[in-house]
Formats: C-alpha cells, structure tokens, sequence
C-alpha cells in the first residue's frame, strides 16, 4: 500500500513541473482507504480448536477505485477572482497555517495561471497587432506573481515539514507498538505465571490500541502480530473458566451490537454513508476481545455477510456513476471535436457562416442537455468546448467586418472606373482614349470582389460603357480593310521568323532577336477582324513555344542551383528550416494570388472582344502561377528529405 505522504510530496513536485496553466492532480486519499481495508488475523490452534476470526475482507482495489468519487470538502470557485485577491487568499492559508488546505491551494494556482496566461495572450496579441514581431516580445514583469510563487515555495516547505513530522510521529508509534508486542509475547511465553500476568495483559492491550497511526505499509502486519500474540496469551491462559466466559458474554454482547447496526445500514439509503459508517463497526470489531471457540466462526459469518452486502452497494453506486459520468465525457469530447473540426478557412460566403452558426448553436444546445463527466474531466471538457465555440465567432466576426468593408471599396472603386468609362465611349477616334479605356480595363483586373448582386450590375455597366467604345471605334477602322491586310502579311511574316527559332537555341543567343520580332509585332497595326484571334494564337503559340522551351530549361537550372545551395546547408537544420519556412511563405502568398486571379475570372465576359482578351492574359498567367507553386513545392520536398536525414544522422 504507497504511503500517503509520499504520495503528496511526489504529487506536488509533479505539479510544479507542469504548465502554469496547473493540470488537476487527482489523489486517492490511500489512508482512508487503509483504514477501509481489512486485516486478517490468525487465530492458532491452542488447547481447544477454535474457529478463525479475521477482520473484514475488503476488496482493497475496489475501495480505491471507488475512494475517487466519495464526498470530498468543497474547494473554492477561485476563477472569479482577480490576481490581487488570489494573492491575499493564498496569504491568508499560509498565514494561518493550514496545512490541509493542500487542495485549496492547487485550485488558487491553477486559477492564477489560467488568468495569468490569458493576459499575457492578450499583451502578445496587442503587441503583434501594433505592428511588431512576435519574437520580439517580451511580458511586463507580474509583481503578483512574483509574490505568489513565493507565497507557494513557503506553503510547500511548511507542507512537507508538516507531513515529516506526521510520518515520524508514524515511525515511532511503530516503534511502540512493536515494543508492546514483545512485552506482550514475553507475557505469553511465561506459562506457570500467566494468571499473574493478566492485568499487566489487559493494561499493555489498552496502551497498544491507546498508540496513535503508523505507517500505512505496516499497518496490516503490525495487528496481525497483536492478534496473534493476543490470540496465544488467551488460548494459554490458565485462569477461572468463570472469568473466561464472562468475558466471552460480554464481547459477544458487543459484537452482536455491532451486527445490529451492520443490518441496519443495508437498509441505509446513501451507500456512501453506510459505507464510511461500516468502517467505524469494522474498527470496533477489531478493538473487541474473542468470543466462545464454537460460535466464533459464525458469529464472524454473520457480520461478514451484512459487510459484503453495504460493500457490494457501495460498488455498485460508483460502478453506475462512472459509466453515467463516462458516456457523458464521450458525449462532450464528441461534441469537443465537432466544434474544433470546422473548418473556418473554407467558410467563404455569409450564407457559409450563417449555416455553420445554426450547427454551432445546435451543439451548444446538444451540450446543456448532457449530463456531468468525471469531477477531474468535466470543467478541463467544458473550457475545451467553449475556447472552439469562442474562436469560432471571433473568427465570424473578423470576417464579416473585413469582408463588408472589402466590398464597399471594391464597389466604390469598380463604380469609379465605370463612370471613367462611361466617360470616353464617345471619344472612340481619339487613340489616347483608346489607351485610356484598355488602362481601364486593366485596372477593372486588379480590383476584388464584390457582392453578387451588385457585382454583376457594376460589371455590367463596364462591360456596355467598353462594348460601345470598342464596338464604336471597330466601325470606324473598317475603312482601313487594306491597311490590315497588310498588317496580317506583316505579322505573318513575324510568325514565320519565330518557328524558324530552334528551341534548343540558347536564350541568350536568341531573345535579342525575339524581342525585336516582339516589338515589331507590336508596332504592326491592326488585322481583319475575323483573323486577329487565329494570327494572335499563332504568335502566342510560337512565343509559348520558345518561352516555354527557355523557362523549362531554366526552371531546371534553377533547381541544380537550389540542390547546391541545400547541399551547403546540409547538418545546419536552422538555416534548412528557415529556407523552408521562406519558401512555404512564398508558397501561400503564391497561392493566394491564383485564389484571387480564378476568383475574378467569373467575372469576365468571353462573348466580348475585350473580356475574351482579357481571359486568355489571366488563364497564362494562372499557369505560370501553378507552374511556380510545382516548383516551389519540389524544393519544400528536398529540404524535409534533407532535414530527415541530418535528424537520422
């Protein structure tokens, strides 16, 4: 059985190596239930042949496993409390020095540091909203605490002095008590004066049972060596049947008082109860001297009995009470993780939200209507299940005022460049104003979202002010047919010096010559309608060709670059970690970006020359995007393969 003090003394040291934030301890008080177990004490075979009398048989596993759940004294509802007065209450218990307020004090430091580490969750969160860099920060020096951590080091060092000198006073009660004990066996081995020695018997029997505890191990052993020496003291004593049986009259009085009461708490309605009172009757059994030889046995049987049937009560409620408290704790650890699993990256749309809130509050509502969990898991479940419930509306909060205040703008800037365009659809032979309204167009690029329905009316009325322009300004070159003939001539003549590029040419003995063709095809004028799209594929076609051809080979040159680059950085795992943790930044920024650019391609009209334009710009651009993000990906992968093998090594 482990000693009670130890356990203490290792369960405090236990807890100051835990996080402020103060995990409950939960003990099993191993006294009580020592004190609940039973002894056995043989009774010898002497001149008569006399039953066996033990103490209870108790099942020492069961009354710890039951110990957990009895009443316990209430420990304060410290979490109300600010700093100060947790300070004051932590003064007041070492002041008065209450050494048994262990309990009381665990609750104060879990409190204190549960308000300890949120506000200095919220001094990180303030100094990284202002700007700064959270490994910058550094916490405001807490006076509380300090003068808290004290008051907890002089409370430990007065609670393990206390419970030294508890188990030394332990110590010496053994001591005494063995001492007895061989006063009482030398008693017993003088046969021809045992009769003499009876009074100083009965004196040492009543300073033995005046000893105070010993310690919990030794406990069982030390009333089994009394009993057994008591048991051969009586079964050697030659004195006055008379004497003998009247005292054997007046324990079984006793101890058949004692089953009264035993069958009276079979009916006792709390089995806690009845439970701790056996345990006072089991203490007094013991205290009480033996009975006649032939009804000792059954005597014993009948108390035995009554103990079984207030033991199996007592089990039986627990039993019950933990597989109630254990499916409740299923239910709310269910619920725990349905709350933490929503995924509030995805949420992208108020209908998204508003949905996932009507799930919210139904498990808010699933939660009250479940029963308590374990004393020890019931409020560690419901701080677990509130922090998702509280994360989840913050982050609902932030995104409906970031997103309604993106949209305002979005809309107030789209509804600006529609009255710009709206502005030159009449200055249509004016090429500056053509200039000005493809600016616009581009620009329409770069401004985000709005909502739907306010979306496609600004969109609308952008797509009719630059239709009108372009379709304006397309009747009033079709007096120039020749002139883009020729133009067509030209740009296929560009074409055909393009194919005639090899694409294992070098990029750098070639591009001096692809630009110039570039640029000349940017100075050709405009073609037949019905042939821009085709010529304009054909030269894109040969440029992707090229360009593709120059960016796959130099893709693969910057990789060699990067496998050296790694290479040299090999065993040094901060320099791979922080090449990793630029390139997963340089990852998400670059995926945020094709976020947006696919975002924004529902918004483009393809029947129109413009939006048709347009698209084909942003669906390149998308592919050098992924092209980008493939390859950022590649080198990710070749630093954790690095990283593997340094940590192997």
């Amino acid at each position: 059985m482990p000693d009670p003090n130890k356990i203490y003394l290792s369960a405090m040291n236990e807890l100051d190596k835990l996080s402020p934030s103060g995990d409950d301890l939960n003990r099993v008080d191993a006294e009580a239930i020592a004190e609940a177990a039973s002894e056995a004490c043989e009774c010898a075979e002497r001149d008569n042949v006399c039953a066996e009398e033990t103490s209870p048989s108790l099942d020492i596993a069961a009354v710890a496993d039951q110990a957990e759940g009895e009443k316990e004294e209430p420990v304060r509802n410290y979490h109300s409390m600010t700093k100060e007065e947790m300070v004051d209450a932590l003064k007041e218990i070492v002041a008065a020095g209450d050494m048994e307020a262990h309990k009381d004090v665990a609750a104060l430091k879990q409190a204190f540091y549960i308000l300890h580490n949120k506000q200095l969750a919220e001094e990180l969160d303030a100094f990284v909203s202002a700007g700064n860099s959270p490994e910058t920060f550094s916490a405001t020096p807490d006076e509380n605490e300090a003068v808290f951590k004290t008051l907890l080091a002089d409370f430990r060092e007065k609670r393990n002095a206390f419970l030294e000198e508890k188990e030394e006073a332990r110590r010496k009660n053994l001591e005494e008590k063995n001492r007895i004990i061989e006063e009482l066996k030398t008693l017993a081995e003088d046969i021809d004066n045992i009769n003499v020695h009876f009074p100083k018997f009965q004196q040492l029997q009543q300073d033995f049972k005046a000893v105070g505890e010993v310690p919990a191990g030794a406990d069982n052993d030390i009333w089994k060596a009394y009993q057994s020496v008591v048991e051969l003291f009586y079964d050697r004593l030659k004195m006055n049947k008379e004497l003998r049986d009247l005292d054997f009259k007046k324990n079984l009085e006793l101890k058949n008082a004692l089953i009264e009461k035993a069958r009276e708490l079979t009916e006792e309605p709390d089995p806690i109860d009845a439970f701790k009172r056996l345990q006072t009757l089991h203490e007094q059994w013991r205290e009480i001297g033996p009975v006649a030889c032939e009804i000792r046995e059954e005597i014993w049987s009948q108390f035995k009995e009554l103990s079984t049937i207030i033991n199996k009560r007592h089990q039986d409620f627990f039993q019950a009470r933990k597989a109630s408290e254990q499916a409740n704790e299923d239910a709310k650890t269910a619920l725990c993780e349905k709350a933490e699993a929503v995924d509030m990256a995805s949420l992208k749309s108020f209908a998204d939200w508003d949905k996932v809130t009507k799930e919210i509050i139904e498990m808010q509502a699933e939660w009250k209507g479940v029963g308590y969990a374990s004393k020890k898991m019931n409020t560690l479940l419901f701080n677990r299940f509130r922090k998702a419930c509280d994360d989840f509306f913050t982050a609902k909060a932030e995104y409906f005022k970031k997103t309604k205040e993106e949209f305002r703008d979005n809309l107030a800037k789209k509804e600006a460049l529609c009255e710009k365009a709206e502005a030159l659809k009449d200055r249509y032979e004016d090429r500056a104003a053509y200039d000005e309204m493809v600016a616009l167009q581009k620009e329409w690029r770069t401004v985000g979202v709005v909502r739907r329905k306010q979306g496609d009316e600004v969109w609308k009325r952008f797509c009719a002010a630059v239709d009108a322009f372009h379709d304006a300004r397309k009747k009033l070159l079709n007096g120039r047919r020749d002139e883009e003939t020729e133009n067509l001539k030209a740009k296929k003549a560009v074409i055909e010096k393009l194919s005639a590029i090899s694409e294992e040419a070098e990029r750098k003995d070639v591009i001096g010559t692809i630009r110039e063709l570039q640029a000349e095809w940017q100075k050709i004028g405009h073609v037949p309608f019905k042939q821009k799209d085709a010529i304009n594929a054909e030269y894109r076609e040969q440029l992707d060709r090229l360009y593709g051809a120059f960016d796959l080979r130099e893709s693969r040159q910057r990789m060699r670059r990067f496998e050296g680059e790694v290479k040299k950085m090999e065993g040094d795992g901060n320099k791979l970690g922080k090449e990793r943790d630029r390139l997963v930044r340089a990852m998400e920024a670059r995926q945020a970006e094709l976020k947006t650019i696919e975002n924004n391609l529902g918004f483009f009209n393809i029947k129109s020359s413009a939006g048709n334009s347009l698209l084909k710009d942003m669906e390149r651009k998308i592919q050098k995007i992924k092209e980008d993000i493939s390859q950022i990906k590649e080198k990710i992968a070749l630093l954790d393969k690095k990283e593997k093998s340094s940590e192997a090594e």
